[in-house]
């Protein structure tokens, strides 16, 4: 099966103590987010956990305990964007993540990392010119330590428009022409160019828009087959195959303008608090009612089908 880490919140770069525990712990427990006194107990043993997928902005705080999760398979994708401080106040130095980025592909290999370029917007400081320039400079630097880069344009869900008023919906001509200059310049650097959840549209201008978490990634990260139970996205756009996911929302000390798993940054700052990394839960303890149950859980590797 496979352990998702980062679509709620970011593990490695504020939680990694936590995680570490919970890895030597073998197991861990998740609320439901929209049933708190529901309680999943996941087991962490690599013998039914195939792949841990991770998706951070800053991998520097695991870079050290990496040969604690040696024994799994991992997929890691790193965003890296070209905003500053006044959209992205708490993400480290792009510099700092790129050579980061570098470090992480040598030890995981450079078939189980991708670079995250998302979610592209528009403004009078981060104009189509400005995503050109950035995204070039930075697929030049990454170039040899990843073999995909997935995009996306920023969605305007309400939580978004309140918290980034500035915000705009990428126009069409825009996306049509952001994406041929990204594929041209992936092509140039030896990166695939995905789409996340972006529908086909893009396909014809040579994006790959068959997902950015597939099967197929994890199975070249592993070298080996999978075969995946059927689990269909709650986002209708999405093709990508979903595991389940062990962080919560409302947790990101990043606090990006463009963040959908932040309702409010002041509750994201109460929340932190409460964190515990002694806890088997990412946020706070047990509580009275907790009605736990254990997860169904069984490796989808199929170790008679491996890749030459």
């Amino acid at each position: 099966m496979i352990i998702q880490t980062g679509m709620r919140t970011d593990i490695p770069a504020f939680y990694s103590n936590w995680f570490l525990r919970r890895i030597k712990a073998g197991f861990v427990l998740v609320r439901n987010p929209y049933d708190e006194s529901s309680v999943t107990k996941y087991s962490l043993s690599p013998k039914v956990v195939d792949v841990i997928a991770f998706c951070t902005k800053n991998p520097a705080p695991m870079l050290p305990h990496m040969d604690i999760i040696k024994e799994y398979g991992q997929y890691w994708f790193v965003t890296i964007t070209p905003y500053g401080k006044e959209i992205e106040p708490n993400v480290p130095d792009k510099e700092k993540v790129i050579e980061d980025f570098k470090k992480l592909s040598g030890i995981v290999g450079v078939n189980s990392i991708g670079w995250r370029y998302d979610p592209v917007f528009i403004t009078n400081k981060y104009s189509v010119e400005f995503h050109k320039k950035a995204f070039e400079n930075m697929a030049r630097k990454l170039s040899g330590y990843t073999n995909v880069c997935v995009i996306s344009f920023i969605d305007l869900y309400k939580k978004v428009v309140r918290n980034f008023p500035q915000a705009r919906s990428v126009e069409n001509d825009e996306q049509m022409e952001l994406a041929r200059f990204f594929v041209s310049v992936g092509e140039k650097y030896g990166i695939k160019i995905k789409s996340c959840a972006e529908g086909t549209q893009l396909a014809p201008l040579g994006v790959d828009a068959s997902g950015c978490m597939t099967k197929q990634s994890y199975e070249l990260a592993l070298g080996k087959k999978l075969s995946v139970p059927h689990k269909k996205s709650p986002r209708m756009e999405c093709n990508c195959t979903l595991g389940n996911d062990i962080g919560a929302y409302n947790t990101c000390g990043h606090l990006c303008k463009y963040c959908y798993a932040n309702y409010d940054a002041d509750i994201v700052k109460r929340n932190m608090k409460l964190h515990n990394p002694l806890s088997p839960f990412l946020l706070g303890n047990s509580q009275k009612g907790d009605k736990i149950h254990e997860a169904e859980q069984v490796s989808w590797i199929d170790e008679q089908l491996t890749f030459i």
